[in-house]
């Protein structure tokens, strides 16, 4: 599992936020999507890497830009009683 940080420039309120995620879920295969106009980032969960040309591009097209991306090993944090 991969998890993708976009730095993003022009969300400016919390329809952005949605606008961009019903994108991304849209057009990308992902588990997971949330986005933060006061942070101007969007952090995706997805079993594969994501084409980052492509993200750019979907990203562009709603409006917005990319300012950075990165991409890191994601692993679903477990729950535990016993914080073992």
């Amino acid at each position: 599992m991969y998890k993708t940080i976009v730095d993003v420039e022009g969300m400016m309120c919390e329809n952005c936020e949605k606008h961009m995620n019903e994108r991304i879920e849209a057009k990308f295969d992902v588990k997971g999507v949330t986005s933060s106009h006061k942070k101007a980032v969007t952090e995706i969960i997805s079993e594969e890497k994501l084409d980052e040309e492509k993200l750019k591009a979907e990203i562009a097209e709603i409006g917005y830009q990319v300012i950075e991306i990165q991409v890191e090993p994601y692993e679903k944090k477990k729950f535990s009683l016993f914080h073992k």
